[in-house]
């Protein structure tokens, strides 16, 4: 009966034990997903409130502004187009210079104008997300509109570039970032992207104004805003090769925003 007794006891901890061990595994998979912060930080994928789908692993919601290449590097982004004339002048540039931009396209214009999608995407440059229609206030919009903006135009934009080429940033127009358009960008892969310099050669103050622009402004941060779309771009591409000229003379390469990092 003791020999009993004492297997029966031992049984009973085994089975207390897994039960325990069951119990904590549970508990600690619940405490590593806390609300409000981004579950891929700890390797685990909870299920998008917002229907946006599950975030790739390493997709941050934050906004973007350092370098991948680190350092001095200086990332180029180039807005609104692509555009028929100013893209491919764009694109000379930096072929000339051996440099790398980030180009974020207006959904609309990237359907219209595939072979210069193609052409962004055959010299090495990276693509954003620009939305659909370029709304400058769609943070105060529907969430649900907001994601049409999004999404719509990403789809627009991959089927432009063909090849499987992917979408890999989102920049709100005028920087209009809601916490759910940065939530539905990293959950289909798009980093959040800013700005530290604003060129303003969007509104054609002049080559030199918009160099100036960058040498002043540079201490901000590595992300430079240019544009290739809404209108004639003249001023942009004159001084785009300035500002190229001037970074090689300062020793700082250009390289693409960072995805992963925070």
């Amino acid at each position: 009966m003791a020999g009993e007794s004492k297997r029966s006891i031992r049984a009973g901890a085994v089975v207390v034990a897994s039960a325990v061990a069951v119990a904590a595994t549970v508990w600690g998979v619940a405490t590593l997903v806390e609300p409000g912060k981004a579950a891929t930080q700890q390797n685990v994928s909870p299920a998008d409130p917002g229907g946006a789908g599950s975030q790739p692993q390493g997709i941050p919601e934050g906004i973007a502004h350092g370098s991948e290449a680190g350092g001095n590097a200086v990332n180029i982004t180039i807005d609104d187009g692509p555009d028929p004339r100013w893209t491919p002048k764009v694109l000379e540039v930096l072929q000339r210079h051996g440099a790398k931009a980030t180009f974020c396209m207006v959904g609309p214009q990237a359907k219209a104008h595939p072979d210069v999608v193609k052409k962004v995407v055959a010299a090495g440059h990276r693509l954003c997300d620009h939305t659909m229609d370029h709304d400058t206030v769609m943070d105060k919009k529907p969430v649900a509109y907001q994601e049409r903006q999004i999404l719509d135009a990403k789809k627009l934009i991959e089927e432009a570039a063909g090849g499987g080429a992917k979408v890999e940033y989102y920049r709100a127009p005028g920087g209009a970032f809601t916490p759910d358009s940065r939530r539905i960008a990293a959950a289909h892969g798009m980093r959040p992207l800013g700005w530290n310099v604003d060129t303003k050669d969007f509104g054609k103050p002049g080559t030199a104004a918009i160099v100036d622009a960058v040498k002043r402004e540079i201490g901000n941060g590595p992300t430079v805003l240019f544009h290739d779309g809404g209108g004639n771009r003249a001023q942009t591409v004159d001084a785009l090769d300035q500002v190229l000229d001037w970074l090689e003379e300062q020793g700082r390469p250009t390289g693409f925003p960072v995805r992963t990092a925070p």
